[in-house]
């Protein structure tokens, strides 16, 4: 399978989320503050992107993150409103790259780049084996 055929440059998704204490580097590390860690605005970019592209996947496909390159620009309270985006910049035959941004208002609190594989999710598992 190419993505190339079905996956076009300029597709998008955004995600929103109120930040929750669950998604600090507080409540991950004991003693560090209260504010919206980088592992987690890594995520909801992550997201994103497979949401940009998802439903123009076939039957059987998925994309898996393979590589992320962020920074994280500034810090969000718990209670803050974080907008993340994702854009495809570039498709090869099996990795789908984005580029990646997150948003507190209008101020810009992260950006980077994002790449996701193509992955026949039967073959897949049947690499890993059920368990």
């Amino acid at each position: 399978m190419d993505a190339r055929d079905f996956i076009k440059i300029g597709m998008s998704a955004e995600r929103t989320l109120v930040v929750p204490v669950e998604r600090t580097v507080g409540h991950f590390v004991p003693g560090m503050p209260m504010v919206y860690a980088t592992p987690m605005m890594i995520l909801e970019m992550e997201i994103a992107s497979s949401d940009a592209i998802k439903d123009h996947l076939q039957p059987g496909w998925i994309t898996v993150g393979t590589e992320v390159d962020i920074r994280h620009l500034g810090a969000s309270l718990v209670g803050a409103t974080v907008r993340a985006t994702a854009k495809v910049v570039a498709v090869e035959r099996r990795v789908i790259r984005f580029e990646v941004e997150a948003f507190e208002g209008e101020r810009k609190i992260g950006d980077g780049r994002h790449a996701r594989g193509l992955v026949n999710v039967e073959m897949f598992t049947k690499r890993f084996g059920r368990k």
